[in-house]
C-alpha cells in the first residue's frame, strides 16, 4: 500500500487527538452477542452516536477550528445537520460565532441542536451542494472562516482520531465498517488504521436514501475521493428497508438510538452484503444518533406491523348499544392491546342495521395475532386484516 503521508500523516492525526481531547469523548466499543450469533463472526459497535452532539462530526470541527488564525471571530458552513450542530457546539466551546446553511429538508432535531448552541441557521435550497456554494459566498462577504463538512484535511484528521481509538480498544481488530457520504469519516479512519497496522480491512457503506440523510452526498470531495480510492478495501450500498431494520434492531437489541446514516454498517451485515472477518473482531462504526423522534416513531410502527405485532383490522358489528363494548371485550379476552378505534360508516358495504369498525391493536407476535383473529371469528365477527 502506498503511504498516505503526502496527504494525511499519522503525526497529523495524533496531534488532532490531542487538540480535541478536552471536548470530544473517547467513545465506547460495545460487543454485540446478537449480531455475532446471527452473522457468524465477532461483531462490536463503535458508539459514536454517544459522542457529544450525537455524532463523530465534533472531532473534525474542533480540529479545524484549532487550525484557524487566532484573528478569526466566526465560522460558517453548510450541513445536512450533524456537521452543522457539531461546528456550532465546537465554536461555542472556543468562543467563536457560527453560521450554518442547511437544506430545507434538514432533520428538525439537528436544526434545534444547532440553534441551541447559539448558531445562526440559514435554510437554503434543497441540496447540500447549493448550501456549500451559498456559505462560501457569505464567508467571503463577511470575512468568516468557511469549514467544509468533509473536504478539508483538518476535518479529516479530526475524524481519523476514531481510528486511533479503535486500534487501542480492539487488540484483534480485523475489519471496520464505516459509513461513507462525503468521505471524511471513512478516509480518516482508514488512514489512521492503515498507517498504524497492516492487515486491517476498512469497508465503506453508502446509501442515497432520505432515511440516511447524513450521508446523502452525491460524491466524495477532491481531498477525500482519492483517499477513499486508495484506502478502502471495498465499497457497498444498502437500501432504505435494510437501514430501517438496522435502526430498530439496534434499538431493541442494544438499546442504542442510531440515525439512518449511522446504521448502514449494521444494515450491510444484515443484508449479507458484507461478511464478518474470519478471525478477529469486526467493528461497525455507528456514526451518529440524531434521528427525529417522529421518524423513529414511524419506523417503530412499521416495524411492529412487519413483525406481526401490530394489526389494522376492519369488521362489522350491529348498530345498536353495547355492540362496540362486546367487540372490545372480545379483544381484551384475547390479550390484545387496543391502540385506536374508529367507526366507519361510509365507503364500505353495510346493511342498514350495521356499522363498520376499524381497529389498530398490538399483539405479542404472529402466533398471538392468529389466535386473536380465530377468537373473533368464533364469536361471530368477520375480521379483515388491512395492510
Amino acid at each position: 500500500m502506498a503511504s498516505v503521508a503526502d496527504t494525511l500523516s499519522l503525526d497529523q492525526i495524533k496531534r488532532a487527538r490531542e487538540v480535541v481531547a478536552d471536548v470530544a469523548r473517547d467513545t465506547q466499543v460495545i460487543g454485540s452477542r446478537y449480531l455475532s450469533r446471527t452473522t457468524g463472526g465477532v461483531i462490536a459497535l463503535k458508539a459514536e452516536n454517544l459522542q457529544r452532539t450525537g455524532s463523530f462530526k465534533l472531532r473534525g470541527a474542533l480540529n479545524k477550528i484549532a487550525s484557524l488564525d487566532p484573528s478569526v471571530k466566526g465560522v460558517i458552513t453548510a450541513s445536512a445537520g450533524n456537521h452543522g450542530q457539531s461546528l456550532a457546539y465546537a465554536a461555542r466551546a472556543r468562543g467563536l460565532t457560527a453560521t450554518i446553511f442547511m437544506p430545507e429538508r434538514a432533520a428538525l432535531s439537528k436544526i434545534a441542536a444547532a440553534e441551541e448552541s447559539g448558531a445562526e441557521v440559514v435554510f437554503y435550497a434543497d441540496s447540500l451542494e447549493a448550501c456549500v456554494d451559498a456559505a462560501r459566498e457569505r464567508a467571503e462577504a463577511e470575512s468568516l472562516a468557511f469549514v467544509h463538512p468533509f473536504d478539508d484535511i483538518a476535518v479529516v484528521a479530526g475524524q481519523a482520531t476514531i481510528g486511533l481509538e479503535l486500534l487501542e480498544e480492539v487488540p484483534d481488530l480485523s475489519r471496520v465498517l464505516v459509513p461513507v457520504g462525503g468521505g471524511g469519516l471513512a478516509a480518516g479512519i482508514a488512514a489512521a488504521i492503515k498507517e498504524s497496522r497492516a492487515g486491517v480491512e476498512v469497508i465503506g457503506i453508502q446509501s442515497h436514501c432520505l432515511l440516511a440523510d447524513g450521508i446523502a452526498v452525491k460524491r466524495p470531495g477532491e481531498i477525500t475521493g482519492p483517499l477513499l480510492e486508495r484506502l478502502l478495501d471495498e465499497l457497498v450500498s444498502v437500501d432504505q428497508d435494510a437501514i430501517a431494520d438496522a435502526i430498530m434492531l439496534l434499538l431493541e437489541r442494544t438499546k442504542l438510538v442510531v440515525e439512518g446514516a449511522g446504521a448502514v454498517g449494521v444494515a450491510a451485515l444484515r443484508q449479507g452484503l458484507i461478511e464478518p472477518a474470519e478471525s478477529g473482531t469486526t467493528v461497525v462504526v455507528l456514526s451518529g444518533g440524531n434521528i427525529d423522534t417522529g421518524v423513529l416513531a414511524d419506523l417503530a410502527r412499521h416495524h411492529e406491523t412487519e413483525r406481526g405485532r401490530r394489526l389494522r383490522i376492519f369488521t362489522k358489528i350491529p348498530d345498536e348499544p353495547g355492540s362496540l363494548a362486546a367487540l372490545l371485550t372480545c379483544l381484551g379476552d384475547g390479550g390484545a392491546n387496543l391502540i385506536d378505534v374508529d367507526h366507519v360508516r361510509e365507503g364500505v358495504g353495510l346493511a342498514v342495521s350495521e356499522t363498520g369498525v376499524e381497529l389498530v391493536i398490538e399483539t405479542r407476535g404472529p402466533e398471538h395475532a392468529k389466535r386473536l383473529l380465530k377468537l373473533m371469528q368464533n364469536r361471530g365477527y368477520k375480521p379483515d386484516v388491512l395492510s
